[in-house]
């Protein structure tokens, strides 16, 4: 049967260099997982591969679409599925990569179709993002669904309010149809876990993030001013410099704000990879 390579570990660990390589070693493509990969206008805030790197092997759904056009798991979920059946025509292996646990679910095992909200309930939700609302939402979260209060990421406003699109719109918690049955992929599924001391896993996550600024992540950060309303840059690297041109915050305040939620993030990452039951670990 073929089989889906899968590589998972939290960000700055070293996941695209492994990918590429373990790609080239099987004379396959790669299929990106990150959520925040797959658009256009977010390059050095989101880690995206250099020219050189997508040379090297193959990729798939790296810039793909506009943020003005946002992609939810469910539709992704069909594409990359449509897309890896076509190239185990031709190969026997695809390496899939991505620190996206929502989106690496749903390439792996599907995902169920979910009810989309009314125009009306996403706009007051996103509103209530803008208004610095996030707290109050957690706890209508907690209240509505415990069992994803649990695992989000409650600094992603993204699932959060997605979160509660579904609970609202459906009267049933967001978990509950996330837990539906779904149909067996045609693929085996082989998931590959890589992970580094945390100190070190710290540090390249904080040279990482000076690297960023010294590429010139502050003016990418500008040229999206004018977007700054789509859930899309509600993300890390980009709300935290918003904050800095808008004069709440100092430079090194929103740098050093880079560095720790990137840090959770990552903490996060970890977090859902250890649900996971089959699954090889490897120590870089």
């Amino acid at each position: 049967m073929p089989t889906l390579h899968v590589v998972l570990g939290p960000t700055a660990v070293g996941k695209t260099a492994y990918a590429i390589e373990l790609a080239q070693r099987l004379g396959t493509e790669i299929v990106s997982c990150d959520s925040r990969q797959f658009y256009s206008e977010l390059n050095i805030g989101v880690a995206r591969p250099s020219p050189d790197e997508l040379a090297a092997a193959p990729h798939h759904f790296i810039a793909c679409r506009s943020v003005c056009n946002p992609y939810n798991a469910f539709d992704y979920g069909n594409d990359a599925f449509k897309l890896i059946t076509q190239l185990f025509l031709s190969h026997n292996d695809v390496v899939a990569v991505g620190g996206s646990g929502l989106y690496v679910d749903a390439l792996c095992h599907g995902i169920n179709l979910l009810p989309d909200p009314s125009p009306e309930l996403r706009q007051r939700l996103s509103q209530r993002i803008a208004n610095g609302e996030l707290p109050d939402m957690l706890d209508e979260l907690a209240r509505l669904d415990p069992s994803y209060y649990a695992s989000v990421d409650r600094s992603n406003p993204i699932r959060v309010q997605r979160a509660l699109e579904v609970c609202l719109t459906a009267g049933v918690p967001y978990s509950q149809l996330l837990a539906r049955p779904l149909p067996k992929r045609p693929f085996e599924v082989n998931l590959i876990a890589l992970l580094r001391h945390r100190d070190l896993l710290r540090n390249r996550i904080y040279r990482r993030v000076d690297l960023m600024m010294e590429q010139g992540l502050l003016d990418e950060v500008k040229s999206l001013l004018h977007l700054r309303h789509l859930n899309t840059l509600h993300t890390v690297g980009y709300r935290e410099l918003f904050a800095f041109l808008d004069g709440s915050t100092s430079l090194q305040q929103a740098i050093d704000a880079i560095k720790n939620n990137t840090w959770h993030y990552a903490k996060k990452q970890l977090t859902w990879i250890k649900r996971y039951d089959k699954i090889t670990y490897i120590n870089l």
